[in-house]
């Protein structure tokens, strides 16, 4: 049998599906529970690989690539093509060349260091020159990016959505931890990029996890209470227990009672909506006698998490802003929105409209899933072609909005964190809009008044023929630490319990560290707690 691999590299993750290539039948399904590089975000993710080499977070890549080939349970050495999507600085990393182009922001700073940018048109390799394993006759297909920001995700998000072909103006987002958008205007495209941070994928939630069997994904507010939704094996949503928000009362056991282990990104939605709308929530207050939320199976929603998801919801409303000011146009020019991604397919898109997940004026809403793996599939059954996405690559009219040097990105958050963090009612937020000279925000459409049209039932194609393999891709990290005295505050320290302090030989000290667990550098709680300050997690290597 021939065999090929569509792989995407996320943010948050890695997922892949394997494919016959003379039938097209998905076989296989296989996606990990985090990303394999420390860090919660894409700046973590680009800050460990400064820091601690290009090669170890290649080998974190590349390792966990191979774990997840390894689940399909075939011979590799039939696998002749593997299509791989995701942003610049992933793909990069992937394929091991130049990364310092997009970790620094300005011109003058890359000229400065003397980096000289690889070409990112789109290229095929041998799997083994990237250190794939057991797959001497495949090739890899890299598509190509539209400039150092725009990269292949982005590229797949416009594409398998058709935003190209849109009369009027309309904006698509594939939601994630790093929230790729497009907004098309006159055949124009702006793009950005909004480091919304992992809550909208269930991480830095207490109880949260990426989309997989049994996250509570979708909550409805019924005239006895919540129902609650669990993902089964094939990743559809099916409803779960009945429950009072208040105490977590168990009011009618669903078919999925009993099997709900964490809750994903969508699921917070929909808790922090409903909660908002019952008067439960007064952001970041959770107004009940022990200050939880409380869901399916013990699982709770903490003031801590409504903070995260608010600062997420933030990064996006105020990307959304900054592109309709960067365009020339407003709120009520764009009423078509397209959702793609994990978050955007499974969200209930009128609860993404009532808590700001959404461009604010959008009445017609139109959500998809993973459009990277997509057109990773449709490359390797040849519907796609290389030359045709390069054609494509160069034609493509955009303009990138760096929301990291926006003035308007800082003031529209600005006024976003006031309302999530800091307590302040949203009859304020249009006055503060104001202080910034910035325009304000309409009423939002009623429910009622928006269209909402699924495209898809779960976020990767074909998971009701093959169970989804789930692997933790925990590649340790490794080395002696000099000085260590074997205390084991760092392991009392870590939120995540990514880390472990193991005697070897007489007085010497090895830390291991879990790299998907490891919060990465925006965190090193280890570090600050070590009593002689020996600990240096970026000094260590990936175990052989």
């Amino acid at each position: 049998m021939r065999y090929g691999i569509a792989l995407d590299i996320g943010t948050s993750g890695m997922r892949c599906q394997l494919l016959d290539l003379d039938s097209g039948e998905t076989l296989g399904t296989a996606i990990t529970e985090r990303h394999p590089i420390p860090g919660m975000n894409f700046i973590d993710h680009v800050n460990y690989a400064m820091k601690a080499g290009e090669d170890v977070a290649n080998g974190l890549i590349i390792e966990t690539a191979n774990n997840l080939f390894a689940q399909f349970g075939v011979d590799l050495s039939q696998v002749e093509m593997i299509a791989v999507c995701g942003n610049p600085f992933q793909l990069s990393l992937f394929q091991n060349i130049e990364i310092r182009d997009l970790a620094y922001a300005g011109k003058n700073m890359v000229k400065s260091l003397g980096v000289v940018s690889p070409p990112r048109d789109g290229d095929i390799v041998d799997a083994t020159s990237l250190g794939l394993k057991g797959m001497p006759k495949a090739k890899v297909v890299i598509p190509p990016a539209v400039t150092h920001e725009i990269g292949a995700d982005a590229m797949a998000m416009m594409l398998m959505t058709n935003i190209l072909e849109e009369k009027e103006p309309c904006i698509v987002v594939d939601y994630g931890t790093n929230a790729e958008m497009a907004l098309v205007k006159d055949g124009n495209v702006y793009t950005g990029s909004a480091a919304a941070g992992p809550a909208l994928e269930g991480q830095e939630i207490e109880r949260g996890m990426l989309a997989a069997p049994g996250a509570l994904s979708e909550i409805e507010i019924t005239d006895k209470g919540w129902r609650c939704y669990v993902l089964d094996d094939t990743i559809a949503p099916i409803e779960g227990d009945l429950i009072d928000p208040l105490t977590g009362e168990v009011l009618e056991e669903g078919p999925m009672h009993g099997k709900a282990v964490g809750i994903t990104g969508t699921g917070v939605i929909a808790a922090l909506a409903n909660g908002l709308k019952q008067g439960i929530i007064q952001s970041p207050v959770i107004k009940t006698p022990d200050g939880l939320l409380h869901l399916q199976d013990g699982i709770t929603i903490t003031g801590k998490d409504v903070e995260e998801a608010g600062k997420a919801i933030g990064a996006l409303r105020a990307g959304f802003l900054t592109l309709l000011e960067e365009s020339g146009l407003w709120v009520d020019d764009v009423k078509k929105a397209y959702m793609s991604g994990a978050s955007g397919l499974y969200v209930d898109a009128r609860k993404a409209v009532e808590v700001g997940m959404v461009t604010p004026g959008a009445r017609d809403i139109i959500q998809f899933g993973n459009t990277s793996i997509a057109m990773a599939r449709k490359i390797i059954l040849g519907e796609v072609d290389l030359d045709k996405l390069k054609e494509f690559a160069k034609k493509l009219r955009a303009t990138h909005c760096m929301f990291a040097t926006s003035e308007v990105f800082k003031n529209i958050y600005s006024v976003e964190y006031s309302l999530w963090c800091n307590s302040m009612p949203m009859s304020e937020y249009n006055p503060m809009m104001e202080l910034y000279n910035l325009k304000p925000l309409p009423e939002l459409p009623k429910p009622e008044d928006i269209e909402v049209t699924r495209l898809a039932v779960r976020d990767l194609p074909d998971t009701e023929k093959c169970k989804v393999k789930i692997i933790k891709c925990g590649t340790i990290v490794t080395g002696i630490v000099e000085g260590c005295i074997g205390c084991k505050k760092c392991m009392k320290e870590c939120p995540e319990h990514a880390i472990e302090i193991v005697p070897e030989g007489v007085s010497k000290y090895r830390a291991k560290i879990e790299s998907d667990k490891c919060a990465g550098i925006a965190c090193r709680r280890c570090e600050g707690v070590c009593p002689k300050k020996v600990l240096h997690t970026m000094d260590l290597k990936i175990e052989s």
